[in-house]
């Protein structure tokens, strides 16, 4: 019998002293108004050192019952809300008589209620393919990630790799947050799942940020690890319990694709450089978890005023009349193609098996 791989350690930090952990706690009451309620805060950090010093992650916690691998073990009752939100949009995502739904993605971080004092050229692209979508009989669900970084306690917090040390580790939905004894909470993702879960089809838009996708927009895209070939039983390794998840992925691993067979379209836009280095780059990641692309003339990549002033983008915009009809075009690429896969259309490779499942 083989010897079971290695579990390696000694990267992470060691806890913080009270000190040190106090201090981190009292900025968030930097503002001379909490001044008032020292006593309250002092209480407060009480608890909160309680929390950290016992690592108490899930606070709440219940049996995961019947249909788990282990029904006994405790399992967060935060992640069994997001599996049941989970497991009631795929349910309507799978209704042959719902109608028929587009996930509509915002990219951009800007828009005009925060530092940049102007809405999105994002944004409005995203109104001309609401439009389409409203007059072909379509639900369109806005994911407007911008308010990431504009609505109080709206949050996505990073990957940390799970699947890197094996896929079981990593569950679907993410278990990993929130983490109430780090103060991770307000985190978006398990509100989010559901809604890639109920759509037929997803279109993004995004502007280039430094040749790269925009930190709201990867943020999400790392969050979504857990899609492609996440466990969705976390019972099945008792949480993050790294040996039984490297022996469980050893005795074969189906690496479950939950998103696949979806539509979709990619709209990435720019100013200077690497519009088509980021459209590939989104395609490739939605190709990959088995989606499907809706066509030659659903996935584009433009310039807006190459070269031009920021200042006068939006004017550049105005008048890029053909821009205008792309955006419609690729939405209605992705209508059709929705309306053919509830039809019964079947991709030409569905029957082939996967020599590399990972």
């Amino acid at each position: 019998m083989p010897k079971p791989p290695d579990v390696r350690t000694g990267q992470g930090p060691g806890q913080l002293t009270h000190a040190e952990f106090a201090a981190r706690f009292r900025r968030r009451f930097f503002d001379p108004a909490f001044g008032s309620h020292e006593a309250a805060i002092e209480e407060l950090l009480a608890v909160a050192w309680e929390a950290y010093r016992h690592s108490r992650k899930s606070p709440q916690t219940r049996p995961a019952g019947p249909g788990f691998a282990d029904p006994g073990y405790e399992l967060s009752i935060e992640w069994l809300g997001a599996k049941a939100a989970v497991d009631q949009a795929r349910q309507r995502q799978g209704d042959p008589q719902g109608p028929s739904r587009v996930l509509l993605v915002c990219g951009a971080a800007r828009n005009d209620k925060t530092c940049p004092g102007e809405m999105s050229k994002t944004f409005r692209m995203l109104q001309i393919a609401r439009c389409v979508f409203a007059d072909q009989s379509f639900e369109a669900d806005v994911l407007d990630l911008s308010l990431l970084v504009s609505e109080y306690g709206k949050s996505i917090y990073p990957c940390k790799g799970c699947v890197s040390t094996a896929m079981p580790l990593c569950h679907w939905p993410c278990s990993c947050y929130p983490n109430h004894s780090l103060g991770q909470v307000s985190d978006c993702m398990n509100d989010i799942y559901p809604r890639w879960v109920a759509a037929h089809g997803i279109m993004i838009i995004t502007p280039v940020y430094w040749y790269q996708a925009p930190t709201v927009l990867k943020a999400m895209i790392d969050r979504l690890v857990c899609a492609d070939g996440g466990n969705p039983d976390p019972s099945s390794t008792h949480g993050k319990t790294v040996a039984e998840a490297k022996a469980l992925e050893l005795r074969g691993w189906a690496y479950p694709r939950h998103l696949a067979g979806r539509s979709y379209s990619i709209i990435v836009h720019g100013d200077a450089a690497g519009a088509e280095t980021l459209r590939r780059s989104l395609c490739d990641w939605l190709d990959d978890m088995d989606l499907i692309r809706a066509g030659t003339a659903s996935c584009i990549d433009r310039y807006i005023d190459y070269y031009g002033k920021y200042a006068t983008s939006h004017d550049a915009f105005d008048a890029d009349a053909a821009l205008h009809g792309e955006i419609r075009n690729a939405a209605l690429a992705l209508c059709q193609h929705i309306r053919q896969r509830r039809a019964g259309m079947a991709p030409p490779d569905a029957e082939l098996s996967e020599p590399r499942p990972k």
